[in-house]
């Protein structure tokens, strides 16, 4: 652990959301000292097929709570119902708040093109208040920052208007398990709404094992994929064995509205790289 703990935030849209595209980094950091803040933007109201509302929202805090606890994450879900996130001001302003008192090194957070609406105004969002985070007039009541953290991406596979161009590939094999068993605690999602909106419901197992080898035979091969994907950019990063030798992997491309990712502050806020 460095003298000086460095600050992770991973903007989702809603709770999951981080643990599905960052959740092996947020092992890693926390595996070395650092911290590390999820922010939902939704309370993820709407994502069942059975139940819905207040009732829903509460389910879906527990399962965030849970996450949480095991992997010693502040985790913050903001009440905006699910499918109706709008990128206005006053969104906008929430978020200045929200980054201004976490003060991060790294903030991650969805592209703004995206099949789900929650997720590209997340993205844009986080993209609309980068600037203001250093403009003392904006949000006066919150201490402006002094210099902008890294923005990045988290990895989609979309390729119209502008396909996910990664910065960075993250070795993800020694610590999947774990990114597993954050995904595991949303049971409301994983094994419920998803299965349900797969048509694949009555594939689910009912006993605690089952239902986590389904998980992991559903989400690894996701994983994979990212791996597989961006073998070129694991190969530059790792060296050639290591790089070709990956088999999960989670990846980042770099927003131009944040902090430059220089060479400095790659090795600062990606230790585990060689």
């Amino acid at each position: 652990m460095s003298d000086t703990p460095l600050r992770l935030l991973v903007v989702g849209a809603h709770p999951d959301d981080c643990e599905v595209r960052a959740g092996g980094l947020t092992a890693m950091y926390r595996d070395l000292g650092h911290e590390v803040y999820f922010l939902s933007m939704t309370n993820g109201a709407t994502g069942h097929h059975d139940m819905g509302g207040v009732e829903l929202a509460r389910r879906r805090r527990e399962e965030a709570d849970a996450v949480a606890a095991a992997n010693g994450i502040e985790y913050t879900i903001l009440d905006n119902h699910c499918g109706e996130l709008e990128p206005n001001v006053a969104n906008r302003k929430e978020v200045i708040r929200q980054i201004r008192q976490i003060q991060p090194d790294l903030v991650l957070t969805h592209r703004p093109w995206d099949y789900h609406p929650d997720h590209r105004y997340t993205g844009m969002l986080v993209q609309d208040a980068s600037y203001i985070l250093t403009v003392p007039n904006m949000v006066p009541l919150t201490p402006h920052l002094l210099r902008m953290p890294v923005i990045m991406y988290l990895y989609d596979n979309f390729k119209k208007p502008i396909p996910f161009q990664p910065d960075i590939a993250v070795d993800i094999d020694a610590v999947v398990d774990r990114k597993i068993d954050m995904l595991h605690c949303h049971t409301s999602q994983f094994y419920e709404w998803l299965p349900y909106n797969r048509n694949e419901l009555d594939k689910v197992p009912d006993d605690e094992a089952g239902r986590r080898e389904y998980l992991a035979n559903w989400r690894l091969s996701q994983m994979v994929e990212v791996a597989q994907r961006h073998r070129d950019r694991l190969v530059a990063l790792y060296g050639v064995e290591k790089g070709n030798n990956t088999r999960y992997a989670e990846a980042f491309e770099t927003c131009e509205y944040g902090a430059a990712l220089t060479a400095d502050a790659k090795a600062r806020l990606f230790p585990f790289l060689p």
